[in-house]
């Protein structure tokens, strides 16, 4: 269904006459009762009035979208309004209004066609048109022109056709959050503007979404993997395949997409008619594969974390004892919460990521004795550190036996999976973790804790400013790792100071850069602050890359302010020896996991104004807009129109 056959010239104001929002709903919604789109004008109007009570319905760059799906409508319909002098709806003043009348049967067909229009106003052009438009008539050939263009663009983006150059890629980072989808955003922006079709999965916190399929990567000029974990490579075989980082993704999508178009040599997967499945498998050595396997493993560790940590923190709710039976504070369900968060979860979390680190290296032989080392390293002492080193010599140990081995007879070669690689890969490692790095690991975790555990003054205020200064300096990338790895294993060890420390400067740059853009506002674009309005969300959460899109636009200011208002922040923690039993969270948290909540608040809060002011005081204003030949420069800041 077209959206002009919902938007129908009896349903266009182009003078919209109202002074606030009743009115401008009353005026709408009168029209449509006129029109016979309606059975019951109040019960619609009602219906309105309770979508707008829950949430308000002004979607900023100055739009506003009453809606509601209701038993009084006849049939679906949208009416357009328009005040060029603006009218202030709720807190901002807005030039285009369209209110949307769907019936409670909607069907999938209206809804979709709905749905759609909400994504037509994202574009500036668009709203620029429909602000510019002198007639009714020209309001629906602006509509009918923007669908056509959609569909000629969805035309292009359709690679299963080999006459269209196209590109497929995969972007996954640790979290699965930020880096992912805003590296999938930069890809499809850069393709888009070269008139290349692009189809982008991405591996997310919530599993795979936008899956390629296998004509997809059939009729694909190349393949760009962005992520900072492992994917599964063998679909690609045979393809021009560029892998990399997450960040550069984000940073560098051009040059990525001239990389894979320019690549000469095919990318051979493990199995494929040029290789044998017992050989190495052809990765590259070098730093950011090391990084790789790594974040593979914190990848599939992150949930085993987070989970008992929360739950811990939750049975310190029935007291700080709750856990012992020899304390008057116990409470059985709370030493239930203890024992799953504790030793089940946080007993797991080394041997997975131990394992994961190894099925990184070696793929899935290399799963079972890593996972297995990584046991060891955890009951032997080793701790975390133990199960890094064991997901290493089980990935390599796998690896060396794939070309030792290889030079058994054929007939022999099908044991290996099951049995061969297992056994010896588990015999090796464990050996070398249980005699060889146990011992010296477990006495430095030993001394390490006793370090920390003891430490006071201004020894605790610098460490504090050094961990959360080293978590935001790359925004999510290897120094926030090994910094937020370090966290974990202290809680494991059972020292808290750290990883509040850790979060709380990690909360604090997105908080920043959301309240610059909002106390310095003219130094900012309305995009900018409709950005700092999410960076709030993001920071509240502890997803520190809600800085990226400042930090990228700016960063000689905005990455020193992170780092200098992270550190205050992580000093002022450890100063006033707050505790964190939980790894992450946010705000979710703080409540039940810190033993001071309301100075930890104070402390983000304090490091975040820091940040603030940095950012705000060092930051030119915005020039005004000026007129260039007629036309507008900066179109993006015209009054209310975007």
């Amino acid at each position: 269904m077209k959206i002009s056959e919902l938007i129908t010239e009896q349903n266009i104001l182009l003078h919209l006459e109202a002074k606030n929002k009743e009115e401008i709903i009353d005026t709408m919604a009168v029209r449509l009762m006129e029109n016979g789109f309606l059975k019951d004008l109040d019960g619609f109007k009602e219906d309105i009035w309770k979508r707008e009570d829950a949430v308000s319905t002004e979607v900023g760059y100055g739009i506003a979208m009453p809606h509601t799906k209701s038993i009084y409508v006849n049939k679906p319909a949208v009416i357009f309004g328009r005040s060029l002098e603006g009218i202030v709806y709720d807190k901002e003043s807005c030039q285009l209004f369209f209110m949307i009348a769907a019936q409670e049967s909607a069907t999938d067909e209206h809804l979709e066609t709905l749905s759609r229009l909400s994504t037509y106003l994202m574009d500036e052009l668009f709203r620029a048109k429909l602000i510019l438009a002198r007639s009714v008539e020209e309001v629906i050939s602006v509509i009918d022109e923007k669908e056509v263009e959609e569909e000629e663009v969805e035309s292009v983006n359709n690679i299963l056709s080999s006459d269209v150059q196209s590109l497929v890629a995969v972007t996954a980072c640790t979290a699965g959050i930020a880096h992912t989808y805003m590296s999938a955003q930069a890809l499809k922006d850069a393709a888009e503007k070269r008139g290349i079709a692009i189809k982008v999965q991405t591996d997310g916190s919530s599993g795979t979404e936008n899956r390629l399929t296998d004509e997809e990567i059939a009729h694909a000029s190349g393949v760009i993997i962005a992520a900072d974990r492992t994917v599964d490579m063998s679909r690609f075989d045979g393809k021009k395949v560029v892998e990399t980082s997450t960040k550069r993704g984000i940073n560098n999508a051009d040059g990525l997409i001239d990389e894979v178009l320019a690549k000469k040599e095919l990318y051979k997967a493990v199995g494929s008619a040029n290789t044998s499945s017992d050989s190495d498998d052809g990765k590259k050595g070098g730093a950011f594969d090391i990084y790789k396997h790594l974040m593979n493993g914190v990848s599939f560790m992150l949930p085993f974390v987070v989970s008992g940590g929360i739950l811990i923190a939750i049975s310190f709710m029935f007291g700080v004892n709750s856990a012992n039976p020899d304390s008057s504070q116990y409470n059985e369900f709370a030493a239930f919460l203890n024992s799953v968060g504790g030793s089940a979860a946080f007993g797991l979390m080394v041997p997975i990521f131990a394992g994961y680190v190894a099925f990184s290296i070696a793929d899935r032989p290399g799963l079972a004795p890593g996972a297995i080392g990584g046991m060891i390293a955890s009951t032997g002492g080793s701790g975390f550190l133990g199960g890094l080193i064991a997901g290493f010599v089980a990935g390599y140990t796998i690896l060396l036996l794939k070309k030792v081995l290889v030079k058994l007879p054929k007939s022999l070669h099908g044991l290996n999976p099951v049995l061969l690689y297992p056994v010896l890969g588990t015999l090796i490692t464990t050996i070398v973790i249980q005699y060889v790095i146990n011992t010296p690991i477990s006495s430095f975790n030993d001394t390490l804790v006793r370090w920390l555990t003891g430490m006071n003054g201004s020894n605790a205020i610098l460490v504090g400013a050094l961990l959360g200064g080293i978590l935001v300096s790359d925004m999510g990338g290897p120094l926030n790792k090994i910094a937020y790895a370090f966290g974990i294993q202290m809680i494991t060890a059972g020292v808290y100071g750290p990883m509040a420390a850790l979060m709380c400067g990690g909360m604090i740059p997105p908080i920043g850069l959301g309240l610059a853009t909002t106390f310095f506002r003219n130094k900012f674009t309305d995009q900018d602050r409709e950005t700092g309005k999410i960076a709030y969300v993001l920071g509240s959460c502890f997803i520190t890359e809600g800085v990226i899109p400042f930090a990228a636009a700016d960063p000689i200011r905005v990455i020193p302010a992170n780092i200098i208002g992270a550190a205050v922040g992580g000093a002022l923690s450890m100063a006033f020896g707050i505790e964190l039993t939980a790894p992450h969270g946010g705000i979710f948290v703080i409540p039940i996991a810190v033993n001071r909540p309301i100075l930890y608040v104070a402390c983000i809060l304090a490091g975040s104004v820091v940040t603030m002011l940095i950012v705000g005081l060092t930051k030119k204003s915005i020039v005004p807009n000026k007129e260039i030949n007629g036309g507008i420069e900066n179109v993006s800041n015209v009054k209310g129109v975007i």
